[in-house]
């Protein structure tokens, strides 16, 4: 299992920013692999993207998520990986987005490729991708205020 982190500060306050980062059916318009994201459910997500040229699809689910915070994922089925982001406060209504994906590369091309450090300058290009998003928009295109805790969910 290969583990990257990234950050970013994002010129924008804390409530904005997690709420785009909520609106997981807006990926495509800044993740450049990532062709589809469906929310099938609160906690659940359909990935659909390109990895290394190859077409992949997997399953995740949301598994701890705290407004404002933090969101942690797994995969359930297809490409395996995990992560999570989180949001913290930076000076001046700024907030600071740590992004940590595990993932397991898949044949030589993969692993070459993450042996070439390109998976992490895909991630570093997705969250800045990202950063121009939402501070161009100045407000996030929907929320999504409720909580996960392992099977829980809380509002909504």
């Amino acid at each position: 299992m290969e583990t990257i982190e990234q950050s970013i500060e994002v010129e924008a306050p804390i409530e904005t920013v997690y709420n785009q980062w909520t609106q997981f059916e807006e990926f495509p318009r800044f993740m450049s692999n990532v062709k589809e994201v469906r929310q099938l459910d609160d906690k659940r997500l359909h990935w659909r993207a390109s990895i290394a040229g190859k077409e992949k699809e997997w399953d995740a689910e949301i598994f701890k998520q705290e407004q404002d915070t933090r969101i942690a994922w797994r995969s359930t089925s297809g490409a395996h990986n995990a992560g999570e982001v989180r949001f913290d406060k930076g000076s001046d209504g700024k907030t600071r987005v740590t992004l940590e994906l595990s993932y397991d590369p898949e044949g030589v091309v993969e692993n070459v490729g993450d042996a070439l450090g390109v998976v992490s300058a895909q991630v570093k290009g997705d969250l800045e991708r990202f950063k121009a998003f939402i501070e161009e928009r100045g407000r996030e295109t929907g929320a999504w205020r409720g909580e996960i805790q392992g099977r829980q969910v809380q509002g909504g």
